[in-house]
């Protein structure tokens, strides 16, 4: 079976130093969570004999720039490397700063157009904004002028230094969602821990995906797989979140683990995000 990871950074030494680094926005949520004893760094020539592997077609790798509110610098041009050195293996999503105003703005449409990207990304949690608010919308509108679809990161941002976990709300999306109907929305992470509002933002239109990325086992997540075998059994994509989990690990868990009737998981792991990004033949 063939498998779109819609959540992917390869977990080479680089990245994963990155992440343990005292001082970074993300340590310490990886150092609560025990990341070092779970981390894999390997070379990105044995993580692309690994995809080989298992069968992952093609990786998503979600960009992120939140500079104007952490400090962190846009991730896009080390995603362009990691594109021009196997384009066809991975997918950019550009991340984007809203409080950057039409430089945003102009960075989507130059990775879009120049660089090959393939959509965009947005953390409501990071940059302190929900996702309604109206620094976003000159990024929607120029997605929709570019045809390209928008990852829209939430989750509870875990030791997440002056994130509220509101702004990550599904509430905002549906919002959004309703705004902008020619829109394609990935809501990451499952919209984690409002699991039942998620479910039905994602049900109710027809532009919004959903994937679940590192909550599959989390309180509360039966309810996803209630309506991953049921009412959303062509919204939900398969997302590792590597190199915070092993992408291997990941594609087993949800093979041999999950409640997903067998029907139905060809479904998470390929076809609605081949559909979604164009691929089907």
């Amino acid at each position: 079976m063939k498998v779109i990871d819609f959540r992917f950074r390869p977990s080479t030494p680089e990245a994963v130093k990155g992440m343990l680094t005292p001082g970074t926005v993300f340590y310490p949520m990886c150092e609560y969570f025990n990341y070092a004893a779970r981390a894999k760094p390997e070379p990105i020539e044995t993580i692309i004999e690994h995809m080989k592997d298992s069968n992952v077609v093609k990786g998503c790798v979600i960009g992120r720039d939140v500079e104007t509110t952490n400090g962190a610098k846009s991730s896009n041009p080390g995603i362009l490397d990691l594109m021009k050195q196997y384009p066809d293996r991975f997918i950019g999503f550009a991340g984007l700063d809203p409080h950057k105003g039409m430089d945003a703005v102009a960075e989507l449409n130059n990775r879009v157009t120049k660089d090959g990207f393939g959509g965009a990304a947005i953390d409501p949690y990071m940059a302190r904004i929900p996702a309604d608010h109206a620094r976003y919308y000159p990024i929607y509108a120029k997605c929709c002028e570019l045809g390209v679809p928008i990852v829209i990161t939430t989750g509870p941002a875990t030791l997440v230094q002056d994130a509220v976990m509101d702004d990550s709300s599904p509430r905002h999306i549906d919002r959004v969602a309703c705004d902008f109907p020619d829109l394609r929305i990935i809501m990451s992470h499952g919209g984690y821990p409002y699991v039942n509002e998620a479910i039905m933002v994602v049900q109710r239109n027809r532009n919004v995906y959903m994937d679940l990325a590192e909550y599959e086992q989390q309180p509360f997540s039966e309810k996803y797989f209630e309506a991953v075998n049921t009412i959303l059994s062509d919204k939900i994509l398969f997302a590792s979140a590597a190199p915070y989990m092993d992408f291997q690990e990941q594609i087993a868990l949800y093979c041999n683990t999950l409640p997903i009737k067998p029907e139905v998981l060809e479904n998470v792991m390929y076809k609605n995000a081949a559909r979604l990004l164009g691929l089907e033949k």
